[in-house]
């Protein structure tokens, strides 16, 4: 399977908010996403404007500290990882990682390169980049999910 990529030119935080909300419409359960960019990207954003698609009200923030930080919307069950403070991938084994990844659920994953030999496959990566005063967001399909999700979206 080939990779398969697509490109977005975000203005501003808004437009972060709207691709966020775009996802949301398109993603099954079962599905990973791994979300790189340096320190105040964008990652967050994405995920707020995902969970905003969703039509989660209430505040999202960092799980920094935390680690993980679930949501439960309806009928589905969403993660969002921040691995920006682990030091050892296997920390996630030993704070029962593995209960998250699964077929009932979307886990979003920021600084996935922290959990390297730990973490499956991810379906969709998004690549954030700073771009004067916009982003560039690269995303880019592995799997034959992921593949659905990008054709869906051009």
């Amino acid at each position: 399977m080939t990779d398969m990529q697509t490109a977005f030119e975000l203005a501003d935080e808004a437009a972060t908010l709207e691709l966020g909300q775009r996802l949301a419409a398109l993603i099954p359960n079962g599905f990973v996403i791994y979300l790189y960019g340096n320190l105040g990207a964008g990652k967050t954003t994405l995920v707020r404007g995902y969970l905003r698609g969703l039509g989660y009200p209430g505040n999202v923030k960092s799980p920094t500290y935390t680690l993980v930080e679930p949501y439960e919307i309806g009928e589905r069950q969403v993660f969002h990882f921040d691995l920006y403070r682990l030091t050892d991938p296997e920390e996630l084994e030993y704070a029962g990682g593995r209960d998250y990844f699964s077929a009932d659920s979307v886990c979003l994953v920021e600084w996935p390169e922290r959990g390297e030999g730990w973490l499956s496959r991810a379906d969709l990566e998004v690549k954030i980049e700073y771009d004067g005063a916009g982003r560039r967001v690269t995303l880019s399909a592995a799997t034959a999910q992921g593949q659905s999700v990008l054709a869906a979206m051009k």
